[in-house]
């Protein structure tokens, strides 16, 4: 079961489920570490929102609000992404 707790950020929930405890963008499964993920490998906020268009620029920049406020939180799940990636390339490669 999922259950979703309201943030201070109108556009951003947390959602518990089997995947942990992850904050959100309200009304989608698109985490705050993904947007902020895209923005750092040099998608703009436009991109994001052309590439996702269930996705608001507000939604966006909600989620850079939070990030910016929660980075004790969110950069140890990027990193963690990050690290499972470079692994599957190195595996991939050696294959």
């Amino acid at each position: 079961m999922v259950t979703e707790t309201k943030t201070e950020y109108p556009q951003i929930v947390r959602r518990v489920g089997a995947g942990g405890d992850i904050a959100v963008l309200a009304g989608t499964n698109i985490g705050v570490w993904f947007i902020v993920r895209q923005l750092r490998t040099g998608d703009t906020p436009e991109a994001i929102v052309a590439a996702l268009p269930h996705i608001t620029l507000a939604g966006i920049y909600a989620a850079m609000s939070y990030y910016y406020d929660h980075r004790a939180e969110i950069d140890p799940i990027i990193e963690h992404g990050d690290r499972m990636a470079a692994q599957y390339e190195a595996q991939a490669v050696g294959s």
